[in-house]
Formats: C-alpha cells, sequence, structure tokens
C-alpha cells in the first residue's frame, strides 16, 4: 500500500511536474490539464502583483523564478490574496542562497507588494482613538495606519527593463505610501529628514510632536531649532491635511 495519499501525490505532482512522480490512476492527458491550469493561475496571480519584475526579468527567468517558488516555498497559506506576500517571503529566504537574482529582487519586489498590500489593508482611521483638530505640537502626532514610511537600499522606484542599476544609490530610497479615500495608492519621496520624523512618530507614538521635533534637530545639528521646529510643524500640519496624520492621540 503506497504510504502517501493520493490526493498529497497529486498536489506534489502539480507542483513540481517536471520533477515529482506523478499519481496513479489518472491518465497524463488529465494530469497535464491539472498543471497547467494550476501554474496559469498562480503564475497570473503573481505577474499581476509584479508587474515589474515580470516585465523586468524577461520570460525565461521569471517562468524559472515561479516555477521555484511552487517547487521549493511551503506556503503558510492557501489564500489567493496572500500567494504575492508568499512570493516575498520566498524571493527573501531565496537572497542568501545565491541562485544568481538580481540583488535589487526582494526589495522591488516589497516595493511592488505593499501597493497590493494597502489596497487590500482592512485597516482604517478609525482603528485608533484620535483627536483630528488636536495640537501636533503639544500632543502626541497620529500617523494613519494606511501611510507607510519605507526606505529601500536600491533605487526600487527607477528599477526597470531600461534601468537595472549594478550598485545601489549613495543615498537610500526614502518613500511614504498612503492610500488614498478613493483606494487608490499614492508613492512620494520624502527627504531624509521627514523620513526620520514619521518614522518617530511610527515608532514613539507616545510622544508630543514639539519632542520629536527638538529630539530631531539635535540629531541633525541644526543651527536653529526654533526655526527647525516651525519648519517641521509646518510639515506636520501637511502631512495631516493629505491624510497622513489622523490627527493627535486621543484617549478611548
Amino acid at each position: 500500500m503506497d504510504p502517501v495519499p493520493a490526493h498529497v501525490r497529486l498536489g506534489t505532482w502539480i507542483r513540481d511536474p517536471e520533477s515529482a512522480t506523478p499519481p496513479d490512476g489518472i491518465e497524463p492527458r488529465r494530469l497535464k490539464v491539472y498543471a497547467d491550469l494550476f501554474y496559469r493561475n498562480v503564475e497570473g496571480l503573481l505577474a499581476s502583483a509584479f508587474p515589474v519584475i515580470r516585465r523586468t526579468l524577461g520570460d525565461a527567468a521569471w517562468h524559472g523564478l515561479v516555477r521555484g517558488f511552487l517547487r521549493e516555498h511551503p506556503a503558510r497559506t492557501p489564500l489567493f490574496a496572500e500567494v504575492a506576500r508568499e512570493m516575498l517571503r520566498y524571493l527573501e529566504l531565496r537572497a542568501g542562497q545565491d541562485r544568481g537574482d538580481p540583488p535589487w529582487l526582494p526589495e522591488l519586489a516589497h516595493y511592488e507588494w505593499v501597493e497590493l498590500a494597502l489596497q487590500v489593508s482592512d485597516a482604517t482611521a478609525g482603528d485608533i482613538a484620535h483627536d483630528p483638530g488636536g495640537d501636533l505640537l503639544a500632543q502626541a502626532p497620529a500617523l494613519s495606519p494606511l501611510a507607510w514610511p519605507l526606505a529601500y537600499v536600491w533605487p526600487v522606484h527607477r528599477i526597470g527593463p531600461d534601468h537595472l542599476p549594478a550598485a545601489p544609490d549613495a543615498l537610500p530610497t526614502l518613500l511614504l505610501v498612503r492610500r488614498l479615500p478613493d483606494g487608490e495608492v499614492a508613492f512620494s519621496q520624502l527627504s531624509p529628514l521627514a523620513f526620520r520624523l514619521l518614522q518617530r512618530i511610527q515608532d514613539e507614538p507616545a510622544r508630543s510632536g514639539l519632542e520629536h521635533l527638538q529630539a530631531l534637530a539635535a540629531e541633525a545639528a541644526a543651527p536653529d531649532t526654533a526655526a527647525f521646529v516651525a519648519e517641521g510643524a509646518r510639515m506636520l500640519e501637511a502631512w495631516r491635511e493629505d491624510g497622513t496624520l489622523l490627527g493627535v492621540h486621543a484617549p478611548r
């Protein structure tokens, strides 16, 4: 008696039809239909989630990557909506294995995944108790759960078939990614100081806006702390206006 259940053998073969042993009792033509349908569905989902990677790698490398993902990666979830996240995990694991992938591939995948992740996120402003009209300097600014400050070593926003960097830029790529009220996802570049301010607000949510700006002025060795704080206050207000900040934290 075969110790491997038929459905397990079928699943293994569909994921790796080139190497796995096909299950008994199913004609080869039907097996090929199952395998082709499975591959097309998953490959289509991944191509939709990672269009820049798909175009940049080209057919052979892209399909090799998808085949490797299906063959090697033990996915944590069967949900189609999570397939892109599983590919991202797979690429992060491959990064340390000297598989010949471009060094920027995991970061570009994350950059592309972020758009999908924000589009389908269930997070809302109501998840955070806040006062939209509070004093952003005297109180603690509340970052929207749909606004993500991100830092990349590689210039992910410029990578494509016509731009394949051999080395990272001298400075990191700093981005703010937001889901807008109409559901669209917007990307914008941040200055190092703006990124650091958002990072502080995210990491130390109990501190007031003034505390963040004074600490940041010290980090930056600003020659005029008062002017630095005034400029930072204008930045905080602009973020409140565009929805990056919800206002200030409030007790529930």
